[in-house]
C-alpha cells in the first residue's frame, strides 16, 4: 500500500482511497447493505481514505457512512464537504461560503457521521459572494476548536487558493483529472506543487468511461446523472471511444485492466496526489486498489499521454 503525504500538515493517506458519492443519488438507485458490504472490504484491504459531502443524497450519504465508521473510526481518514447547499427534497440552493454557513454545516456533518471531528474538511465550490478569507478563517476556527484536522479546497483557481493557503494551511485541493480530464496540468498543478498542497484526484476513471465499461448511453442506467452530462451523448461517446480503445490496447499488453492503467497514470503524475475513484461493487473496488501495484514504463505513458492530441468531445459539465 501506497501511503501520499497531502500538504505540510502531516496529512498522509493511502494513494487508492474511495470516493463514495456513486453511493447516494447520482447513479442511479443502490442497496445501503451492498454499499456497506463495499465500505467493510474497504477497510480490509486498507482503502482507509473516504471521501463524502453533505450534499449526497443529499445527506443520506454521510448517514451511510456513519453505520460503517462503528467501531472503526480511528482507522478511517474521513473526508467531507460543505458549500453546495441542497434542500431535504433535493432541490438546489446555490453555493455558499459565508462564516455562519460553514460552522452550521460542519456541526450537522458531524451529527450525521455520528463523529466528533472531521479529518478533512473541504469547501466544495468557492462561493464568488464570500470572500474567500472570511471562509477558510471560519474553517480554521473549526480546527482550532478540533472539530476537523485538516483543511481542503475542491475546484478552487489558483489565485483563490493562494488567497486560501495565506489564511491558513490548506492540505489538499480536490479537483477533477484523469486521461480525458487534464486542465489543472496548465495553473493548478503548478499552484499546489509550489505551496505544498496535497492534490485529490476525484473522477480519474473518466466517470467511468475510461473503464471501458460505457460503450454506449444504453450501459447507463435510469437515474444515472452521466445521461445529462455533454460528454455522454450518443455523438460524444462515439467520438470519446477512441480514447478508451487506447487504454484498453495498453491494458491488453500489461495484462492489466483498462481501469488499473487509467489510475497508474493519475499516481505517476510528479505531485503528492491521491485518487479517490468511486464505486458499488466489491470487485471493482479489488481491481481499483491494485493499480497501485502497476508502474507505467515510458513508453506507455507516451502512449496514454498521446491522447490529448485526440481531443475529447463534449464539455465535463
Amino acid at each position: 500500500m501506497k501511503q501520499v503525504k497531502l500538504g505540510s500538515q502531516g496529512l498522509s493517506v493511502p494513494a487508492i482511497g474511495l470516493g463514495c458519492m456513486g453511493m447516494s443519488d447520482f447513479y442511479g438507485s443502490s442497496l445501503e447493505a451492498d454499499n456497506l458490504r463495499v465500505l467493510d472490504r474497504a477497510v480490509e484491504l486498507g482503502c482507509t481514505f473516504w471521501d463524502t459531502a453533505d450534499m449526497y443524497g443529499p445527506f443520506t450519504n454521510e448517514l451511510l457512512l456513519a453505520k460503517a465508521l462503528t467501531g472503526r473510526r480511528g482507522r478511517i481518514t474521513l473526508a467531507t464537504k460543505f458549500g453546495v447547499s441542497r434542500g431535504e427534497d433535493g432541490s438546489w440552493l446555490g453555493i455558499k461560503g459565508n462564516a455562519e454557513y460553514v460552522r452550521a454545516c460542519c456541526e450537522a456533518s458531524l451529527q450525521r457521521l455520528g463523529t466528533d471531528y472531521i479529518d478533512l474538511y473541504y469547501q466544495h465550490r468557492v462561493d464568488p459572494a464570500t470572500p474567500i478569507e472570511e471562509t477558510v478563517g471560519a474553517m480554521a476556527e473549526l480546527v482550532k476548536a478540533g472539530k476537523v484536522r485538516y483543511l481542503g479546497l475542491s475546484e478552487a483557481d489558483a489565485e483563490t487558493i493562494a488567497r486560501a493557503h495565506a489564511v491558513h494551511p490548506i492540505s489538499a485541493l480536490q479537483t477533477e483529472y484523469s486521461l480525458w480530464t487534464r486542465d489543472v496540468e496548465t495553473d493548478i498543478l503548478p499552484t499546489v506543487r509550489r505551496l505544498d498542497v496535497g492534490f485529490v484526484a476525484y473522477s480519474p476513471l473518466g466517470r467511468g468511461f475510461l473503464s471501458g465499461a460505457i460503450r454506449s448511453r444504453s450501459d447507463l442506467k435510469p437515474g444515472d446523472w452521466r445521461l445529462e452530462n455533454p460528454r455522454f451523448t450518443d455523438e460524444a461517446i462515439a467520438h470519446n471511444n477512441r480514447l478508451a480503445d487506447v487504454v484498453a490496447a495498453v491494458a491488453s499488453e500489461l495484462d492489466a485492466t483498462p481501469a488499473q492503467v487509467a489510475l497508474a497514470w493519475v499516481l505517476s503524475r510528479d505531485v503528492p496526489l491521491a485518487a479517490i475513484p468511486g464505486t458499488r461493487r466489491i470487485e471493482r473496488l479489488e481491481e481499483n486498489w491494485a493499480a497501485q501495484e502497476i508502474t507505467l514504463q515510458p513508453e506507455y505513458v507516451d502512449r496514454l499521454e498521446s491522447l490529448i492530441n485526440q481531443g475529447v468531445a463534449g464539455e465535463r459539465y
